[in-house]
């Protein structure tokens, strides 16, 4: 059982909680490996500067080198996380349907709310994977000699 003496506000369920946890840890490491990757690709790049970047921002240095090298699959994966991502960021407490604490949020472009369900970060926690393997293949795949 988690720790509810930090707060007295009532909290979603100890599995929601931790499966937020681990979206945003993810998420977090795979935010770092794109940055790798890009700083692999083209070392002219500042660590620096990306770091400091929000997740979006980045399209850019990933088009400019990612992309430049392996195609756009890497960068549309990471675009829609990043939009699933800003979902639950930028979700709102709410009682779901069947009555427990979770995240609600709602399309930007249909305003359409929906309930971020458990089932919700789970996929969004399958896709961070996805992208942290095709990361891997591509650091593996890329040497200095396929960088201008």
């Amino acid at each position: 059982m988690y720790d509810i003496s930090l707060t007295h506000q009532s909290l979603p369920s100890e599995e929601y909680i931790r499966l937020l946890g681990i979206a945003m840890c993810v998420f977090s490491s795979n935010n770092g490996f794109i940055i790798e990757n890009v700083i692999h690709t083209d070392a002219s790049q500042s660590w620096r500067d990306l770091i400091d970047k929000e997740s979006g921002q980045l399209k850019p240095a990933i088009a400019a080198t990612i992309t430049k090298v392996a195609g756009d699959d890497i960068q549309k994966k990471f675009s829609d996380i990043v939009v699933r991502r800003n979902r639950i960021i930028h979700g709102f407490r709410i009682t779901s349907k069947a009555g427990e604490q979770i995240l609600g949020t709602k399309d930007r472009k249909t305003q359409e709310q929906f309930e971020i369900s458990e089932d919700y970060l789970r996929e969004f926690i399958r896709a961070n994977d996805e992208l942290s393997q095709m990361l891997e293949c591509y650091r593996q795949s890329i040497t200095w000699a396929d960088v201008d």
